[in-house]
């Protein structure tokens, strides 16, 4: 078995391939998206920048990044859902893109939780036209992320979704018979319960802002996308079993791991599985420190 862990070396910058390294640049983003202007202003340093703790300037600012970046005429979500950070997602899909560079054939990704903001199929298949499938156990996400592949061709012709009825399940019911994947990709429920999510959301206030205020989840996120029973470890637990039975169907695994905590265990149910390669890549965003795992059963 080969593994690589790097746990003690956190990369400190986006990847190099990540077209949002640099400061945002408003003048541009605004010109594409003009919605965008009434929540840009200067901030204490003199620097232009918005809210990030206000929900409507994070989902004007999202959609400015996918219109000049990534090609899209309409992205929106539903009021509630996640309203992920461009820049982290982004860098996810450069830094597992390693793990099939070598592969001449076209790459098919499976996204375990694609959610109604269709990020990862949007990034994935602008960068590196990949072909995607995404799933989602919610019925509503999936109609959001439909609508906003239906209005673009470029993505409807590269990414399907699946819906999974079983909330007990990640890749049963998905993978089907003598198909195959390159890679899947994950982004967890982080927390294990509804008053986790909002407890990790106020002591975040409280250390940006120094003081209590009431919770608002700027980036947003309804139950399936925040928590689930037993929180990020127990989900990737049942991700690494599950995946044994698709070993041979799929090449590459990974996950987003926020808490270093997690990756022992994780790394020690591999090992009990017979993995056959183990990777663990360091991501850091601002001040945002976190990983993700990969690991494969073919040789």
């Amino acid at each position: 078995m080969s593994t690589s862990s790097n746990q003690s070396t956190e990369k400190k910058e986006l990847h190099p391939r990540n077209k949002h390294r640099d400061r945002y640049d408003f003048a541009l983003l605004i010109e594409k998206h003009p919605e965008l202007k009434q929540f840009v202003s200067e901030n204490k340093y003199g620097d232009l920048s918005i809210d990030f703790f206000n929900p409507k300037a994070v989902k004007a600012l999202n959609q400015a990044l996918l219109y000049t970046y990534y090609q899209l005429d309409f992205w929106d979500i539903p009021d509630g859902y996640l309203c992920p950070p461009i820049p982290g997602r982004a860098d996810y899909i450069h830094h597992v893109a390693h793990l099939v560079q070598k592969q001449s054939k076209p790459i098919k990704c499976l996204d375990i939780g694609v959610g109604a903001n269709c990020i990862y199929p949007i990034i994935g298949v602008n960068e590196y036209d990949w072909d995607f499938v995404g799933t989602d156990i919610d019925s509503v996400s999936l109609d959001a992320a439909q609508k906003i592949i239906d209005v673009h061709p470029f993505l409807s012709e590269k990414v399907e979704l699946r819906q999974q009825h079983n909330n007990n399940q990640i890749f049963a019911g998905i993978i089907q018979p003598m198909e195959a994947f390159d890679l899947s990709i994950c982004n967890p429920p982080f927390h294990s319960s509804a008053e986790e999510a909002h407890s990790g959301s106020q002591r975040k206030l409280r250390n940006l802002k120094g003081k209590k205020s009431k919770v608002v989840l700027n980036f947003g996120g309804t139950s399936n996308e925040l928590w689930c029973e037993g929180g990020e470890a127990q989900f990737i637990q049942n991700m690494i079993h599950e995946s044994k039975q698709f070993g041979s169907q799929c090449k590459w695994f990974t996950t987003l791991v926020s808490k270093q905590v997690h990756l022992q265990n994780a790394s020690n149910t591999l090992r009990k599985l017979g993995v056959v390669h183990q990777e663990i890549i360091p991501m850091q965003h601002g001040n945002k420190i976190s990983r993700i795992l990969a690991w494969s059963f073919q040789k």
